[in-house]
């Protein structure tokens, strides 16, 4: 029987016992092989845990007790024992973890100075990346410019999925879109805001990297920024950018000739998403390549295709209509 509550002689005493409803212990002596001494210690120790009962005389007779009446007091208290022991391991194993989060504290975020050591580790995380990869773009970049990120082609090459929110500021800057297009022509998935509250990237969930400086304080010394590992740090960083992902608008940098079924093409898209981003219209027409009046042209056709006549019912119904 398991959990040592009887061992192997007491259990095919038992048995035997039950199968003849009562026994002397001669017979069960006989029937179970075994010499007569050890027969008769056998039934006193299933005597002694309430197994069997005696008739007494001068050759007493054995017979089965219920083994739910007798081992279940046994059982509940090994039950509540071991129940106790789980409590105390949780316990010690809490403490434990705790420690170890204490003591390795410093192996949780570690601390990178200067943009070229920067730039190397932005690098060999895009690399070695498999899974995906998010970023919050804001203008005047500290460590790397956009049209210099090529591990990111590399990345999205193997399959790894890209999710970048930018800054309107960063849309207005001369040659920005021109990276950022590239980018989308790979695979990019590229989302606007107005404003960020901070430069960040996450690579596969596991690691991310997150200046320690303020942007009001840039200029002063070398860009410092730590490199977090996994944890409640950044569980607050992962669900920050889906929060503001959720928020942003879709940024269509395709400026091609082809007309979907919405009687947009690609270069009506493209504006429109600039719009919306909040591009002022000299930075659209400038990426495009054609006039301010030229870009107020179209946003009036695009107005009049959508049925409203301000720029911000233009932007509401394109949200509705799925524009982007």
């Amino acid at each position: 029987m398991q959990d040592g509550l009887l061992d192997e002689r007491e259990e095919q005493a038992y048995r035997l016992l039950v199968g003849l409803s009562v026994a002397r212990p001669a017979e069960l002596a006989e029937v179970a092989e075994l010499p007569q001494q050890e027969a008769d210690e056998v039934l006193q120790r299933l005597q002694a845990k309430g197994l069997v009962a005696i008739q007494p005389g001068d050759d007493p007779v054995f017979r089965p007790l219920p083994p739910d009446v007798a081992l279940g007091t046994t059982l509940l208290r090994r039950q509540e024992s071991l129940e106790s022991a789980r409590k105390t391991v949780a316990s010690l194993s809490e403490e434990f973890r705790a420690s170890a989060s204490r003591r390795d504290a410093h192996h949780l975020v570690e601390v990178i100075v200067g943009a070229i050591p920067l730039r190397d580790r932005l690098r060999d995380l895009q690399n070695s990346a498999r899974e995906e990869i998010l970023w919050f773009c804001r203008a005047n970049p500290l460590a790397m410019q956009g049209a210099d990120n090529t591990e990111e082609y590399g990345a999205l090459s193997r399959g790894v999925r890209y999710r970048a929110i930018y800054e309107r500021a960063l849309l207005e800057t001369p040659g920005e879109l021109d990276s950022i297009a590239e980018g989308v022509g790979w695979g990019e998935e590229a989302r606007s805001l107005p404003t960020l509250p901070v430069r960040l990237a996450i690579v596969d969930r596991a690691t991310a990297v997150c200046p320690l400086v303020r942007d009001d304080e840039l200029g002063i010394g070398e860009p410092t920024a730590a490199v977090i590992g996994r944890g409640q740090l950044l569980d607050a960083l992962l669900s920050l950018f889906e929060s503001h992902w959720e928020q942003a608008t879709p940024v269509k940098l395709q400026a091609g000739e082809q007309q979907g079924p919405d009687g947009l093409d690609d270069s009506e898209r493209f504006l429109l998403s600039l719009l919306v981003a909040g591009v002022p219209d000299k930075s659209i027409a400038s990426q495009l390549g054609i006039s301010r009046r030229t870009v107020q042209r179209r946003l009036d056709r695009l107005m009049t295709l959508a049925g409203v006549d301000t720029r911000t019912g233009l932007a509401f119904q394109a949200a509705k209509r799925s524009w982007l």
